[in-house]
């Protein structure tokens, strides 16, 4: 009876376990805004004066509750280096997870044109079919920064190849923290619709 007692504790107190890849290219902010989203959650955070840039990956698991249904999942996010010769590494990751954040540095005018090939590659990769992308145009805090609407141009020409998947620009700021919170709430609503299309794990 014991042990029948303690596997419904565990059913009912198990939450839903989901994958998020964290990608860009190099000096898109991943890094920050990852750090910067484990501080919004009160997690343990590194210094952001002290980040470097990525060789290999940074893992955080953040327990968060998704507004809607006020249920609780846990993302475990995976901030992967966006150097040229690290891209090879990403598509190693798409088969388990349940979305992508894609950062882009909206500063850097001159690999824009790089910035969206990059991010139409991803879209066409088979194993991304129906899963969430939400593209953040991050250092909105910085006066130099392009227009959101030019960068939304930018996605919109590639939104044609991603059928009916959940996906969004959001500006964000992952230095001051303006915007983030609201794209990891965007992000839990639409893993929560999409779990039957690719289940969470359960933790």
């Amino acid at each position: 009876m014991f042990h029948l007692i303690q596997g419904l504790y565990q059913n009912w107190n198990q939450r839903e376990l989901y994958s998020v890849l964290i990608l860009g290219l190099d000096n898109a902010g991943k890094t920050t805004f990852l750090e910067t989203l484990k501080k919004e959650y009160s997690q343990v955070s590194k210094d952001l004066d002290k980040i470097t840039p990525t060789v290999g990956q940074n893992v955080a698991t953040i327990p968060i509750k998704e507004s809607t249904t006020k249920s609780n999942c846990i993302l475990k996010f995976w901030d992967v280096g966006g150097q040229e010769s690290l891209r090879s590494m990403w598509s190693e990751y798409y088969k388990q997870c349940h979305a992508i954040i894609f950062l882009v540095d909206s500063t850097d005018r001159t690999r824009i044109d790089e910035c969206s090939d990059v991010l139409k590659t991803i879209v066409m990769d088979e194993y991304i079919e129906g899963i969430p992308i939400l593209m953040l145009a991050n250092k909105q805090d910085r006066e130099d920064t392009m227009e959101l609407q030019d960068i939304k141009q930018i996605f919109n020409k590639i939104a044609e190849h991603l059928s009916a998947r959940d996906s969004r620009v959001l500006p964000v700021s992952a230095l001051t923290g303006e915007g983030v919170k609201d794209a990891s709430e965007w992000l839990v609503t639409r893993l929560v619709r999409n779990k039957a299309n690719r289940p969470p794990q359960y933790k």
